[in-house]
Order: C-alpha cells, then sequence, then structure tokens
C-alpha cells in the first residue's frame, strides 16, 4: 500500500515538474525578445555539451548566400549508404538521365561506421522566419523559410578524427562518385565564347579499333597523369599532359578523344582556331576553360598557318616597338598557353592535337613538353579488325576470319572503312563475306594501280 502511495506520489511530482516547465517555456515565449531566448537556449546547449561524452558537427546547407558544399557532399555520401529500410525517405531526381536519389528525410537518422568511429546522423530543419534562431546567428539565407541541416555525433573523444579524417574523406568520396556520373559536355566557339552541349559519344576503350598494347599504354599514361598532382607541384611544372595523335583520315582518332574523355570524366573543349581573331581572344578563351578537361585542336596542321614560328612573329610584331601586336593567331600565342606562363592558368588539363601530316608540323609543336606523348593511329590489323566485327555484330571466332586477315596484310584499309562495310548488313555471315570481297576488290585496284605507275616508269 505505501509503494502505490509512493508511486502515485512520483507520478504526481514529475506531472507537476513537467507542467512548470511548460509554464516557464510560455513564459520565456511571451515575455523574452527571441534574442534572449536565443542566448539561453545556446547556453543550455553549451552546459550539456560540457557534461555529455557526445560532440555533434553541425552543417549547414547554406553559408550565407552561398551553397556549403560540405553539405552538398554529405547527402551525395549519405545517399549511397541509406537504408531503404527507414520508415520514411526523400527521393528526387533533377535531370532525366541520372537515375533516382534517395535521401533522409527529416527527423531520420543513421550510422555510418568509418576506420573504427560510429557516427550518426540525422537531418534537420530550422525555421528561417523573423525571430528564429537562425536569424540571431548570422544566417541570411534570403528567401528561404527553413534551413537545412546534418549533424552528425560521435564521441567527443574522436574529435580530430571526425574533422581531419572523416569529412574529408566524405568529401573526397562524393566528388568522386559525381565525376562517375555528371554528364560529359562538349565545348565549342560560338560568338567568340564558349558553349556547351551534352557529349554523348559512345567510344570507349573497350570499343576502340586500336593495337592491344597501345592502348594500354594510352590507358596507363592517362591514369598515372591524375594521380600525380603532388608530384607536378613538387617538380613545378602545371598540371598538364600533351598527346599527338597522327595517322592517316578514317584511323580512329576522333573516337579516340571521346575514349579518353569518358574513361577520364574530362568535359571536351573543341578549339576550332579559324574562329578565333587573336591572341587576346585566344587566351581569354583558354583561361576561360575548366579544370579536368581536354582541349582538343583537330587538323592543326591544315586549321590555321602556324608553321613558320619566325615569319609569323615578323608579322605581328611592330618594327618601331618590337612588342607583339594580337591582331593575328600565332604559334607562339598558341605555344604560350600549351607551356608557357599561361599554362599554369588551370589544373588537370590535357592537350590534344591531331593531325594527317606529322611531318608539316612545326618542330616546335613536337618537342618534349609540348606534345608528351605521339600516338600513331594506323590502318586496320588483323586484331583490329576483329574488335570491330565484335562491336557491330557480337562475333568472337568465324571460319573468314583466317582469310580476311591475310588481305588485311595485303591492303591498307581504314577501320572506318571496315566499320561502314559491317553496317551494311545485320546478318555475321553476310556481311563478313561482304568485308572479304571488299578487301579483294581493293587488293585488286591496288595491284592495278601499283603495275600502272610501273609501265609508266618504262
Amino acid at each position: 500500500m505505501s509503494s502505490s502511495g509512493g508511486y502515485e506520489k512520483y507520478i504526481t511530482m514529475a506531472a507537476s515538474v513537467a507542467a512548470t516547465a511548460m509554464v516557464v517555456r510560455s513564459v520565456m515565449s511571451e515575455l523574452l525578445p527571441y534574442e534572449v531566448r536565443d542566448l539561453l537556449c545556446a547556453a543550455a546547449r553549451y552546459l550539456r555539451s560540457r557534461v555529455s561524452s557526445r560532440h555533434t558537427v553541425v552543417i549547414d546547407e547554406a553559408e550565407g548566400l552561398s551553397a556549403n558544399q560540405i553539405y552538398d557532399a554529405a547527402r551525395t555520401y549519405l545517399a549511397a549508404r541509406i537504408s531503404t529500410d527507414m520508415p520514411r525517405l526523400r527521393v528526387s531526381r533533377v535531370d532525366e538521365t541520372q537515375g533516382i536519389m534517395v535521401g533522409m528525410e527529416q527527423g531520420e537518422e543513421m550510422v555510418d561506421v568509418h576506420d573504427g568511429v560510429e557516427y550518426t546522423w540525422n537531418l534537420v530543419a530550422r525555421d528561417n522566419t523573423p525571430g528564429a534562431a537562425s536569424r540571431a546567428a548570422g544566417t541570411k539565407a534570403r528567401g528561404r523559410l527553413e534551413i537545412k541541416s546534418f549533424e552528425v555525433t560521435f564521441h567527443k573523444k574522436h574529435k580530430d578524427k571526425a574533422l581531419e579524417s572523416y569529412l574529408p574523406h566524405i568529401v573526397a568520396t562524393a566528388k568522386a562518385m559525381k565525376d562517375q556520373h555528371r554528364n560529359l559536355k562538349m565545348h565549342m566557339i560560338e560568338y567568340d565564347a564558349w558553349t556547351a552541349v551534352d557529349l554523348r559519344h559512345p567510344s570507349t576503350f573497350d570499343t576502340l579499333a586500336m593495337d592491344k598494347k597501345l592502348k594500354q599504354s594510352v590507358m596507363d599514361d592517362l591514369e598515372r597523369f591524375v594521380k600525380r598532382k603532388d608530384y607536378y607541384r613538387r617538380i613545378g611544372r602545371a598540371w598538364k599532359r600533351g598527346y599527338l595523335l597522327y595517322g592517316p583520315p578514317g584511323t580512329g582518332k576522333s573516337s579516340l578523344i571521346a575514349a579518353m574523355a569518358n574513361y577520364l570524366k574530362f568535359d571536351i573543349y573543341d578549339l576550332e582556331l579559324t574562329e578565333v581573331k587573336s591572341n587576346s581572344d585566344l587566351r581569354r578563351l583558354l583561361v576561360g576553360m575548366s579544370n579536368r578537361s581536354i582541349l582538343v585542336v583537330e587538323d592543326i596542321d591544315c586549321s590555321i598557318d602556324l608553321r613558320q614560328r619566325e615569319e609569323g612573329e615578323k608579322r605581328v610584331r611592330s618594327s618601331s616597338t618590337g612588342e607583339e601586336n594580337d591582331d593575328k593567331v600565332t604559334l607562339s600565342g598558341l605555344l604560350n598557353f600549351v607551356d608557357g606562363l599561361w599554362s599554369t592558368s588551370g589544373e588537370e588539363r590535357i592537350i590534344v592535337f591531331t593531325t594527317n601530316y606529322r611531318e608539316r608540323l612545326d618542330p616546335a609543336l613536337l618537342r618534349p613538353g609540348r606534345m608528351d606523348m605521339h600516338i600513331h593511329m594506323g590502318y586496320c590489323t588483323a586484331e583490329s579488325v576483329r574488335i570491330l566485327a565484335r562491336n557491330y555484330h557480337s562475333v568472337e571466332n568465324h571460319a573468314m576470319y583466317p582469310e580476311i586477315e591475310q588481305l588485311i596484310e595485303e591492303v591498307m584499309v581504314s577501320p572506318a572503312e571496315v566499320a561502314e562495310v559491317l553496317m551494311r548488313n545485320e546478318n555475321s555471315d553476310a556481311v563478313l563475306q561482304d568485308l572479304l570481297e571488299f578487301l579483294k576488290a581493293k587488293r585488286k585496284l591496288v595491284g592495278e594501280s601499283k603495275a600502272a605507275n610501273e609501265n609508266g616508269n618504262e
């Protein structure tokens, strides 16, 4: 009986305390200015933090008028790790080419473990209307009725690890995820400025009709380049890499560029030099490129007269002052971006020149440090024919391959020519027969041409 009476007394006391707390809160809300209320709340949070073993980091959605990059990174990072068993989920999609993004809903909680430490995440929202705590804290996110934040909580002994290891890990992981899935862009010159369209070229190193060893050497070189930021900084060189692609028309130079872009997830900037009026315009365009991009100058030997550097410089220098005139695009103007002072205007950039005739280029373009890797794109080999047949008809082996490969050794045919024949028919047997006849006709034509030349020389 006494036990029952003690329990009732305890319940009565608890109810009285709760009622008193509600009255005090109501009085504070009505009588105290919001600034004082916010200060009291902040003091209460501080006292709790001093006696608690837990530590919390708040990541606001915005910092002043700017988006908080760490908030965006955390949202991307958590979306890949969130459990779909949560009672409430938030889903979104801002691009029809992307999948549905699953995220946390306000009030939900999830746990992430990194380097042996457990981190608890919550998504909260604060009122941003006049008189709200966010105003007292100096938040100025205009036009927003609420400010969202991620709160990550962990044992306070791991605070240094959270700030120095965990959060940088989240930022780096989110960046890699976005780079992997973002839409690539092709930038071209329009009205003296860059304009972008989506780059949807399907070429990859798997589909590229190219010598296997050469293909692997290009991939290895690209991988080594993107991992050497600290190395380039240590040796005092701009973080860039130059490639010269040369060979006959139709040998896959453009396809290789697209494969490089898809492999690295780099945007492409297609520089048509005939559209650029002066060196100053050229500098403005090149400085306007983003990092992690590929600058492409196709058919550089015929896009503009850049072969004679000395003559070009004489044409654009004033005899009275000796100063360079920016009225024309010159080879020196281009080279200043390739490896001069202007080459340091961006990071992680690749420069690709293509030509059908390497011997026509000025030696200044070819020296080491400008075009670091020269890649010859040649005629079809037996290996490249097999790659094309696999791409177009999913054929790995065929009875006609030995004869086709023998003919490939005897005639010079480009991958573009082989691809055109392979697209004529959807039946693999019929299309390979067409290719065989095409190669025989090519061999006959070459033989007749050679005989005619021999007769002419006699």
